[in-house]
């Protein structure tokens, strides 16, 4: 479906109280190895009867009380966060003409001229429904659109050594941990506003956030890194199609990015396209995909994060 709005476009400071709302909490759990499912715990007000409540619900409440007084930790963080407008959140993406080619995205950032073409892999398993996915596959060969985004979460990194300089250790991984979910909550809630508003290809969605969790939305943001998109060294070739340097992102040597909690990687908008896991490749596969790149196999393996 041709983009309401095409081209390169830039959010600043996107409000981090709007954003939060699309924190995916188990995650942070996860950071910090606490297992369990605690979902609704973001809904906990601050009194004594509600924590008490949930506590009792709990299947392991000395893990949930674990939970609850690190939830409390990055809640009362993110409240002196938005007091001294301490974090700030950027965003950029663009919607260009695109086709699939040669088991690849061709991206056209100057409509027709000068494609740059990017390989894609493609599992090497079938999954459920049979089928060996790439994320070509959901690019039409000829006139068709993708997208290319990138979020960041600016000063994170700065706020994190103040503490490091204090010796608080612990604030330092708080921050770090709010940080990182800020981001992915940055990519979700961007990704949203593209499908309803600026590609506009599921203008009337209404869904949850429980639902855009379990990824009940229409189209796909695979990050790089991600197990459909996991060749790291694709960062560069993205932001010589979108500067990502726009919002103040730089690049490592490695394919890092700078601020940390940062995200980066492509839009698809196919009604079919759905995530999924590459996995492990083969021999025949990284030599043909090598080749498609025109680096040697080595460097392929020194990118690939599945290899």
């Amino acid at each position: 479906m041709e983009p309401k709005q095409k081209g390169i476009i830039i959010l600043r400071n996107i409000s981090l109280r709007e954003i939060s709302a699309y924190i995916n909490w188990t995650y942070f759990f996860s950071a910090w190895k606490i297992t369990g499912n605690y979902a609704g715990i973001e809904e906990i007000c601050s009194c004594l009867s509600c924590e008490t409540a949930f506590l009792q619900k709990a299947e392991n409440r000395e893990k949930a009380a674990e939970a609850l007084q690190l939830f409390k930790d990055a809640r009362e963080l993110f409240s002196e966060i938005i007091e001294n407008n301490t974090l700030s959140a950027n965003a950029t993406f663009c919607i260009i003409k695109a086709k699939s080619e040669n088991e690849g995205i061709v991206f056209y950032p100057n409509d027709d001229l000068n494609g740059i073409y990017i390989p894609m892999l493609r599992q090497q398993q079938a999954n459920q429904s049979a089928y060996h996915l790439s994320l070509a596959d959901f690019i039409s060969p000829t006139n068709d659109y993708a997208g290319i985004f990138a979020v960041s979460i600016v000063g994170a990194d700065e706020l994190k050594n103040k503490y490091e300089s204090a010796d608080d250790t612990y604030k330092s991984l708080l921050v770090q941990t709010v940080a990182d979910r800020l981001a992915e909550a940055a990519a979700e809630w961007l990704h949203k506003q593209i499908r309803t508003t600026y590609w506009s290809y599921v203008p009337d969605e209404n869904l949850s956030t429980k639902e855009l969790f379990k990824s009940r939305y229409q189209g796909i943001r695979p990050a790089v890194g991600y197990p459909s998109l996991p060749d790291q060294s694709v960062i560069f070739t993205l932001n010589k199609i979108l500067d990502f340097s726009a919002i103040g992102i730089s690049i490592t040597e490695n394919g890092a990015m700078y601020p940390t909690s940062s995200i980066c990687g492509l839009l698809l908008a196919h009604p079919q396209s759905a995530y999924f896991v590459i996995g492990k490749i083969g021999e025949d596969q990284l030599k043909d995909y090598a080749n498609r790149k025109g680096v040697s196999v080595e460097e392929v393996k020194r990118w690939l994060s599945n290899f």
